[in-house]
């Protein structure tokens, strides 16, 4: 009953985090003259015919806490506006490209978790081993890396010879799961090592030393005195505690995660969610950037909802408090 208890306060503070950001967004964009407002929201698409119709479709010369209310009913609802410049509605536009953006989030975010936490692992469990220099050299490289350096190496030192050998699995843009999980991994799988490659590093580190200070502590060597394996010692014991620190930066990292995948989207032209966020930029297209921020603003409160979860497993004493 604890954890339900844990999960439902969690899941309120989130909904609490998405109105906040909802509520800043809509008093930064509405509360400014209509006229203003209006020619915003409509962007390059602004004429005269435009303005009257985003004028009218969205009650813009209507009190400004009916406007809110109305904002708020829409959002609840599902009904994130519509593009002037695209001529479509946002909802289409973000589901389109969601499935890229959340298959490279979570692949890259296991990826990088297994090979840094692992690497860790064996870099404490081997301190000063040669596989330990080896992996702090490798380490110090991938901090140095920028995204789309990585991005642009794979292209020219993995893609290219092995799209021109024949290879063709191996491929740029984005192909769903329902295409086939082959074509599905061929096209992840380099947007994957680019998004991970950084935060493996990281990761590998944070780990290593996290485990390195457990192992010295009084708990473990009183487990070695009982006679347990150190195996048993190290993944039983230690390799828990060593991991709550790890979940913590997780849940920090994810909140910044979407800078790294619009360079990831745009270097491997897969259309993401992030890509169509720049253009948007771009083109003055407000709708879909209210569109994007209530949405990254969901992905994050989601995605730390999950991490505190499995923070909560490793250390009870989390939900119990």
């Amino acid at each position: 009953m604890a954890i339900v208890g844990y999960l439902l306060r969690r899941i309120l503070t989130g909904i609490v985090v998405v109105w906040l950001v909802a509520t800043g967004t809509f008093f930064l964009f509405f509360t400014r003259p209509v006229d203003t407002v209006a020619r915003e929201l409509a962007g390059k698409a602004a004429t005269a015919q435009v303005l009257n119709e985003v004028t009218a479709r969205l009650g813009l010369n209507e009190p400004i806490m009916t406007q809110y209310w109305h904002f708020l009913d829409n959002l609840v609802h599902g009904n994130l506006g519509y593009s002037y410049v695209t001529q479509e509605s946002v909802d289409t536009m973000l589901k389109q490209d969601l499935p890229a953006t959340v298959s490279l989030v979570v692949g890259g975010v296991i990826l990088w978790l297994i090979v840094g936490i692992s690497v860790g692992i064996l870099s404490a469990t081997r301190a000063r081993s040669l596989f330990d220099r080896i992996s702090t050299v490798a380490v110090l490289i991938g901090l140095s890396m920028p995204v789309f350096v990585i991005g642009e190496l794979l292209i020219w030192l993995v893609y290219q010879p092995l799209y021109s050998g024949g290879f063709h699995w191996i491929a740029t843009g984005y192909s769903g799961i329902t295409s086939g999980v082959v074509s599905f991994f061929g096209h992840m799988l380099l947007p994957w090592i680019s998004l991970a490659a950084v935060q493996a590093a990281i990761y590998t580190r944070l780990s290593r030393g996290q485990l390195l200070e457990t192992l010295g502590e009084d708990y473990v060597r009183t487990a070695r005195a009982k006679g347990l394996t150190e195996r048993r010692v190290v993944f039983r014991h230690a390799v828990r505690s060593a991991l709550t620190p790890v979940v913590s930066q997780l849940g920090i990292d994810v909140g910044q995660l979407l800078g790294g995948v619009v360079v990831v989207e745009t270097v491997f032209a897969l259309g993401g969610i992030g890509q169509v966020s720049v253009q948007a930029v771009e083109e003055d297209n407000l709708p879909v950037i209210i569109g994007f921020v209530i949405i990254a603003a969901v992905f994050v409160v989601v995605a730390n909802i999950i991490v505190d979860l499995v923070y909560s497993a490793l250390d009870p004493r989390v939900r119990i408090g």
